[in-house]
C-alpha cells in the first residue's frame, strides 16, 4: 500500500448515502444522496424507507465520487464503512456494500465508529489533531462530550445526553411551531428575525456539576408555553421562541464543553456533528472560547453533517496508525460505544 492510500469511505448511519475519497488529509470526493424528502411527510426518519434508499443510492452515489475524484475503482487501496452506532437497517446496507467492494477489489476493510469519524473528519480543514483534544458531537442522534487523545486509538465518553438529543429535540420543536423536517436549519433560519431573550425557557442539567446533558425538559416546556398561549389566544410570535429555544439549547452546549476543557486542562476544542452547523452555537462557541483561552475547532457545515468523508478520514488515519484491517465477518451494530473506534 502506498505511504498515502486512497481511502473510499462510505456512510448510511441514518437517512444519507454518504461516499467520500480521501488520500490521506487530502480530500477528493465527497458525494451524498439524501432521502430528507422521503422522510419530512413523516415528521422524521423511517428507518425502512431510509434502508430501501440507502440500497437504490448506494452504486451511484459511489460512481459520482470516483467521476469526482478523477479516479478508477481499481485505484482505491482500502475501504472504510460506518459499523455503528445508528439504524441497524441503514448500517447493514453500508457494510455490506464496503464488504463486497473490499472483497472485490483485493483491499482492506475498516469498520468504523461513526461518533469517532465526525472528529476526524476536522482533519480535512484544519490538518492534524491536537493531541489530546475535547470534542461535544451534537446531532439528531448523539450529544457527547468526549476526550480524544488519538482519534485511531483512543476516545473516552466524558458526558452525554440523558434523554433526547440537541438535534432531535430541534426537530420536535420545530415540529410544535410549524416549521419543516428536519427543524435544525429552519430554526437557525427563522431565529435570526427574532430574540434570543424573549423566553425564559430552562437549561436542563445547567448547574449540575456533570458532563451530561438534557434536552427533553427544555423541548417540553416549549410546547407548554406554545399550547397556553394558543388556548389564550395569544399570538405566537415563532421568531422569537424559535431564538429562545435555540440560544437555551447552545447556552448549555458550550458551557459544558467549556467546563469539560476545564476539568481536564485541555486547550483545544473540537465541535462536530450536524448540529454544529448551527450558526447561533459556532458564534456562542467562538465568544466563549476566546474568552476562555481555548482554540476552536469548527469544521464548515457541509463535513459537518453525516458523510462519506469523515468514514474514509478516519479509515486513513486507522492505516497511518498501523491498525489491523477489520475481519469480513463484521457485524453492523446500532448500539457501538464510541469507546469502539475500529471494529
Amino acid at each position: 500500500m502506498r505511504d498515502e492510500p486512497l481511502v473510499l469511505g462510505i456512510e448510511t448511519s441514518c437517512d444519507e448515502t454518504g461516499v467520500g475519497i480521501v488520500r490521506g488529509h487530502t480530500l477528493l470526493a465527497n458525494t451524498i444522496a439524501s432521502s430528507v424528502e422521503e422522510h419530512a411527510r413523516f415528521g422524521g426518519v423511517v428507518p425502512e424507507v431510509a434502508s430501501r434508499a440507502h440500497l437504490e443510492a448506494m452504486a451511484p452515489t459511489v460512481e459520482r465520487a470516483l467521476e469526482q475524484a478523477g479516479l478508477r475503482l481499481s485505484d482505491i487501496d482500502a475501504v472504510a464503512v460506518t459499523a455503528g452506532p445508528g439504524l441497524a437497517g441503514a448500517l447493514l446496507v453500508g457494510v455490506a456494500a464496503a464488504k463486497a467492494y473490499a472483497l472485490g477489489l483485493g483491499v482492506p476493510l475498516y469498520g468504523v465508529n461513526h461518533l469517532a469519524a465526525h472528529v476526524a473528519v476536522d482533519q480535512l480543514e484544519h490538518g492534524a489533531l491536537p493531541k489530546p483534544c475535547i470534542a461535544m458531537l451534537v446531532s439528531g442522534g448523539h450529544s457527547s462530550l468526549l476526550l480524544v487523545p488519538d482519534v485511531a486509538r483512543e476516545v473516552v465518553p466524558l458526558g452525554s445526553t440523558v434523554d433526547d438529543a440537541a438535534g432531535e429535540a430541534f426537530d420536535k420543536v420545530a415540529r410544535v411551531l410549524g416549521l419543516p423536517f428536519p427543524g435544525g436549519p429552519h430554526i437557525d433560519r427563522v431565529a435570526a428575525e427574532g430574540s434570543g431573550t424573549a423566553v425564559a425557557f430552562p437549561r436542563g442539567k445547567y448547574d449540575d456539576g456533570t458532563l451530561d446533558f438534557s434536552f427533553s425538559g427544555l423541548k417540553t416546556a416549549v410546547a407548554r408555553w406554545v399550547e397556553a398561549r394558543e388556548k389564550a389566544g395569544e399570538p405566537i410570535h415563532v421568531p422569537d421562541v424559535a431564538a429562545s429555544f435555540q440560544e437555551a439549547v447552545v447556552d448549555v452546549l458550550t458551557r459544558k464543553a467549556l467546563a469539560a476543557c476545564r476539568e481536564h486542562g485541555v486547550s483545544d476544542l473540537l465541535i462536530g456533528g450536524g448540529v454544529a452547523a448551527n450558526s447561533r452555537l459556532r458564534a456562542l462557541a467562538a465568544e466563549r472560547c476566546e474568552a476562555a483561552g481555548v482554540r476552536l475547532r469548527v469544521p464548515r457545515p457541509g463535513l459537518c453533517t453525516d458523510n462519506g468523508a469523515m468514514v474514509a478520514t478516519l479509515g486513513s488515519d486507522l492505516v497511518a496508525a498501523g491498525v489491523a484491517p477489520s475481519p469480513l465477518d463484521i457485524p453492523a451494530d446500532s448500539s457501538l460505544p464510541v469507546t469502539a473506534v475500529h471494529m
